[in-house]
């Protein structure tokens, strides 16, 4: 575990190339992993990769790798007890197991991080609510509890006497072990109370439409909910900006809608925290539309648009109407094809009318383009919300439609 002081902290990212993951996704993960860390205050330095057919169990890039790490660590000292190591954490860009995490430390004798404790410390200082705060602590605490071995091995020398293999160090990590164990019960208890608050809360917004604005981390949710819905919700060019679900009132014209703002997903979301986000989740699942905002200028948008529609499937276990929001459009940027070029089309290359015409072909009405920081097509886009929250309305309540003639014949 890394406290984070006023002192810069220095990392190295390391990654795997497999026969699943070829090399340039791993550059696209690391890149993520970066800004995961800037986010975390850490500064990364140094990558490295490896090519296996997959994660070795025991160091998770192999031997070999793990002495590279070291020798570029502490610059090919024999004993780095007299010096400072270039970096004083290592990031691995996958979850790794107790063991992993043991053998890697006694090999590079620096703290060692992996991207699911990294998302953890970096919702552990983004939350602000009470709620917020105990989701993820719980989740912290599920995940630390098979992990408690590392943390007492300065107790391993100790014996216990009477001829007993039981020491002291085995006995401070089972008191620690049922320590965490039961602040997680009371945690559960907690969160278990509050959900019922918090459904009791849902049922008393009455008949109105449920919006929920969903997509990957840091594509400009928060800020296209404060355009739609005139508020202030905290955004910035963060990742995890927002935690704790933020719901509005929204009026478009005379038709009033709820729209909520949730957290945003990632690739590899540890399932702690997916579990422990149960109630923000649950205003997803409980959504009569989803507006799915997707990052147009991100290098690979296609798979982050994959990432949250199979984690939105897994949530609801349904379909549900969805209105596909290409946001940034002010950012994107592309490189024209050589006509003499004959190596085949790649993402770079295909200009924003091009990808309008695929996307917008495939998902016919339910796409728009948009620039929310810059405020580009939000009118078309506040239309498109009209038309799909008022066939939801109509649906409900098929005498009502009156209340709409003045906007249509508009």
């Amino acid at each position: 575990m890394i406290e984070i002081k006023e002192t810069e902290i220095h990392a190295v990212l390391v990654g795997i190339v497999t026969p699943t993951q070829p090399e340039d996704r791993t550059k696209e993960y690391l890149d993520e992993l970066a800004f995961l860390a800037d986010t975390n205050h850490i500064i990364p330095d140094k990558r490295f990769t490896q090519r296996v057919d997959h994660p070795d169990t025991n160091t998770y890039v192999g031997s070999g790798k793990l002495a590279e790490i070291r020798e570029w660590l502490w610059d090919g000292a024999p004993d780095p007890k007299h010096k400072e190591p270039r970096a004083q954490v290592v990031i691995f860009d996958d979850e790794l197991s107790p063991r992993q995490i043991r053998n890697i430390e006694n090999e590079l004798q620096v703290s060692i991080m992996d991207r699911t404790i990294l998302i953890l410390e970096i919702f552990l200082q983004r939350a602000q609510t009470s709620y917020a705060k105990t989701q993820v602590e719980m989740a912290h605490l599920q995940y630390m509890l098979p992990r408690l071995t590392r943390m007492w091995s300065h107790l391993d020398r100790q014996r216990g006497g009477g001829g007993t293999n039981r020491g002291m160090g085995e006995t401070q990590i089972e008191a620690d072990r049922r320590i965490i164990k039961n602040r997680i019960a009371l945690l559960r208890e907690q969160l278990t109370q509050i959900d019922r608050q918090m459904a009791t809360q849902r049922q008393n917004r009455g008949k109105m439409v449920r919006v929920a604005l969903v997509g990957y981390t840091n594509v400009g949710k928060s800020t296209l909910m404060n355009l739609l819905s005139k508020s202030d919700v905290f955004a910035e060019n963060k990742l995890f900006a927002t935690l704790d679900t933020t719901v509005r009132k929204v009026t478009v014209d005379n038709l009033p809608f709820l729209l909520s703002d949730t957290v945003g997903f990632i690739r590899k979301l540890p399932h702690h925290l997916v579990e422990s986000f149960k109630s923000t989740l649950d205003e997803v699942r409980e959504a009569d539309l989803l507006v799915h905002v997707v990052d147009i200028s991100h290098s690979n948008f296609e798979e982050q648009y994959e990432v949250v529609r199979q984690t939105i499937a897994d949530i609801c276990r349904e379909d549900k109407p969805t209105i596909v929001v290409f946001n940034k459009i002010d950012a994107f940027s592309y490189v024209p094809k050589d006509e003499d070029d004959l190596t085949p089309m790649r993402r770079e290359n295909y200009s924003l009318d091009d990808l309008r015409g695929t996307w917008m072909a495939r998902l016919q009405d339910d796409c728009i383009f948009i620039s929310a920081r810059e405020k580009q097509n939000i009118e078309a886009l506040r239309r498109l919300l009209y038309e799909r929250v008022k066939e939801i309305h109509i649906r409900r309540y098929p005498y009502n439609d009156f209340l709409f003639q003045d906007y249509t014949d508009a």
